[in-house]
C-alpha cells in the first residue's frame, strides 16, 4: 500500500514547486492549442489548414470510434434490463465447491435473454476459476449516504422512496442524511421529517451535522460526507457487521435509483473475484425533470449519459463519476473521500488507485440511476446554473497534478499503466476544453486569413470542400445520438408525447452552440483559474422543481 497524502496541501518545497508547475500544464497546453492555431491561420494559413485537415480526419476517426462503441453499450444496458438480478444473485449463493458451472441456454426464449445468459455463465465460471468464495447476498447491507445543504423534502424524498420500494430488502440499507450545519432550518426540519416518516423502512436511518470550518477542510462535499463515513464506521462496528459486507453509495440529493439498482449492484460485488479492488458505476441518466427545462439543458446533459456509456465499455480507463459504490471496507482502508477537493466523485478513483498501487479498477454495472438537470425559475438563472456545474465538473482537472507527482513516486505501478493514465487525464481535458473552439472557429480561419500565395494552392481550394465531407459524415453520428436519445428517454406519458419527442429531434441541432458555450468554456475557465491558482471552492448546484399545474 503506498503512503501518499492526497492533497495539494501540506507540500513543501520541491514537491510544491513540481505541484504548481502541474496545476498549470493543462491550462497551457489549452491556451496554445487554441491560440496558436489562431496565430498560425494569421502568420502561416498553409499550414494551419494541413493541420485542421488532420485534426479533422482524427476528429472524424473519434466521432466513428465514439459512436460504435455507443452503439455496443446501449444494447447492453437493453440486453440486461429484464434481468432478476436477485435470482443472480441467489444462484451464486448455491455454488458449491468443486461443483462445475453448467448453463442450460435451452429453455431461454428470446436473444437478449441468451445473449444475457451467456453472459452470467462466462462471469460464474471466471468466479469458480478464481477459487475465491463470494460472500452470501443474505450478509451484504447497503449504506447510502446523502449529502444535504440546501435541497429540501420535495428534492431528497424521491430518492428514498425509490430505495424503500426498490427490489432490494429494504431492511438491509443503513441510510445516512449528511447534512452541512450551515443547512437552512426550514432544511433540518425536512430532513427529520424524513427520517420520521421511513426510519421503520430500513435497517436504520441516521442524520448527521458535519461542523462547518474544521481545521484540514474545505468546503466541499467530500468533507461532510467523510464525516458522515466515520460516524458510519463506529455503527458498523457497534452491530458487528464486517466492513466488507456493507457496499458504500454516495448519492446526491437529487438521485433516484432504478428499482433494480441495488439488486444488480449486489450481484456484480459477488460475482468478481477482485470485488474488494474495485468501484462501481452505473450508468447516470437525467430524467427526473427532463420535460422541465429549456432543450440546450436537455441536450447537455444526455451528451453526458452518452459520454459514461462510452466510457464503460473500456473498464481499465474508466473513472468514477457523480453517483457510484464502493466496498464500506476500500473506502475506510484509503481514508475516506478527501476533505480539501471539489471533484471528491473522481478522486476517490484516483486515491485508491494510487492507494493499492495500481491494482484497483472501476466496473461498469448496466443500469441506470436519475437525477436532475439543472434548472432555474428564469432562462437566465439556468444558464447560469449550468455554467457553473459544468465547471465544477471541469475542475476535476485539480487530480491531475496529485496523480501525477503520486506516479513519479511510486515504483510499483507499472510504467505502462502511469503513462495511459496520464495520456487519459490530459487528453480527456484538453479536449475537453479545446475541441469546440477548434471545430466552430479553428475550422475556417486559415482560408478567412488567406493570402494572395495560399489563394492560388489546391490546399485552399480543398480545404473547404473536405471540411464539408467530414462535418457531413460526422453528421451520421449526430443522427445515431439522436435515436438512441429518444430510445433512452424515460417511457412517462407527457401530453403531447410525439410533438415534444420530434422537438426533441431538432433540439439536437443546438449542439455546436451548446457545446462551446456550455461545455468548453467552462472546461477552460476551469483550466485558466487552475493555472493561475485562484482555487476554487464547491458551490451546491440549487435545486429547483417546476410545480405541477
Amino acid at each position: 500500500m503506498m503512503d501518499f497524502i492526497y492533497s495539494r496541501h501540506g507540500i513543501e518545497g520541491k514537491e510544491k514547486r513540481l505541484e504548481r508547475f502541474l496545476e498549470m500544464l493543462p491550462g497551457v497546453l489549452s491556451w496554445a492549442i487554441i491560440t496558436g492555431m489562431f496565430a498560425l491561420s494569421i502568420l502561416k494559413p498553409l499550414i494551419a489548414a494541413v493541420f485542421m485537415i488532420a485534426f479533422l480526419f482524427y476528429w472524424l476517426l473519434r466521432i466513428i470510434y465514439m459512436n460504435i462503441f455507443l452503439i455496443l453499450s446501449y444494447a447492453r444496458l437493453k440486453i440486461e434490463k429484464e434481468t432478476d438480478w436477485m435470482e443472480r444473485a441467489r444462484e451464486i449463493d448455491e455454488l458449491k465447491p468443486g461443483q462445475p458451472v453448467f448453463c442450460d441456454l435451452s429453455k431461454i426464449s428470446g436473444v437478449k435473454k441468451k445473449i444475457a445468459a451467456i453472459i452470467h455463465c462466462r462471469q460464474l465460471r471466471n468466479l469458480k476459476k478464481s477459487g475465491l468464495p463470494a460472500p452470501l447476498s443474505r450478509d451484504i447491507y447497503h449504506l447510502v449516504i446523502i449529502p444535504v445543504i440546501r435541497e429540501n423534502i420535495d428534492i431528497v424524498e424521491p430518492g428514498i422512496e425509490a430505495i424503500k420500494n426498490g427490489v432490494y430488502p429494504s431492511g438491509r440499507f443503513l441510510i445516512i442524511i449528511a447534512l452541512e450545519e450551515a443547512a437552512p432550518d426550514t432544511v433540518k426540519q425536512d430532513m427529520n421529517k424524513i427520517k420520521d416518516r421511513y426510519r421503520n423502512d430500513f435497517f436504520d436511518f441516521l442524520i448527521t451535522v458535519h461542523p462547518a470550518n474544521q481545521q484540514g477542510e474545505a468546503r466541499v462535499k467530500g468533507a461532510n460526507t467523510t464525516f458522515a463515513a466515520r460516524r458510519a464506521e463506529e455503527y458498523l462496528i457497534e452491530k458487528g457487521i464486517a466492513f466488507e459486507n456493507v457496499l458504500v453509495s454516495c448519492f446526491d440529493a437529487d438521485t433516484v435509483a432504478n428499482p433494480d439498482y441495488f439488486a444488480c449492484l449486489t450481484y456484480y460485488y459477488m460475482i468478481s473475484p477482485n470485488r474488494l479492488r474495485l468501484s462501481y458505476q452505473p450508468i447516470p441518466v437525467y430524467h427526473n425533470n427532463m420535460w422541465d427545462v429549456p432543450g440546450f439543458a436537455r441536450i447537455l446533459d444526455i451528451g453526458t449519459s452518452f459520454f459514461q456509456l462510452i466510457e464503460a465499455t473500456n473498464p481499465s480507463k474508466l473513472v468514477t463519476f457523480s453517483s457510484h459504490s464502493i466496498s464500506f471496507k476500500v473506502l475506510q482502508e484509503v481514508g475516506y473521500w478527501p476533505p480539501d477537493m471539489i471533484s471528491d466523485d473522481s478522486a476517490i478513483f484516483w486515491k485508491s488507485l494510487i492507494h493499492y498501487e495500481g491494482v484497483y479498477q472501476v466496473r461498469p454495472i448496466y443500469t441506470t440511476v436519475s437525477m436532475d438537470i439543472v434548472t432555474g425559475p428564469t432562462l437566465r438563472k439556468t444558464f447560469i446554473s449550468i455554467y457553473r456545474q459544468k465547471r465544477r465538473w471541469a475542475w476535476g482537472v485539480e487530480n491531475f497534478p496529485i496523480v501525477m507527482r503520486a506516479f513519479l513516486k511510486s515504483k510499483k505501478i507499472a510504467l505502462r499503466q502511469k503513462f495511459s493514465y496520464v495520456y487519459k487525464l490530459l487528453d480527456s481535458f484538453i479536449s475537453w476544453a479545446t475541441w469546440s473552439f477548434l471545430l466552430s472557429l479553428g475550422s475556417w480561419l486559415p482560408v478567412f486569413f488567406a493570402s494572395r500565395e495560399f489563394a492560388t494552392s489546391t490546399v485552399y481550394y480543398t480545404a473547404p470542400r473536405i471540411r464539408h465531407i467530414m462535418f457531413g459524415l460526422a453528421s451520421v453520428g449526430i443522427i445515431i445520438c439522436m435515436i438512441i436519445s429518444l430510445l433512452l428517454l424515460p417511457a412517462k406519458r407527457i401530453k403531447y408525447g410525439f410533438l415534444i419527442k420530434i422537438r426533441h429531434v431538432f433540439e439536437w441541432l443546438l449542439i455546436p452552440v451548446v457545446l462551446l458555450i456550455l461545455s468548453a468554456l467552462p472546461a477552460l475557465d476551469a483550466q485558466t483559474r487552475l493555472m493561475f491558482g485562484s482555487y476554487m471552492e464547491f458551490r451546491a448546484t440549487e435545486k429547483y422543481r417546476k410545480k405541477p399545474a
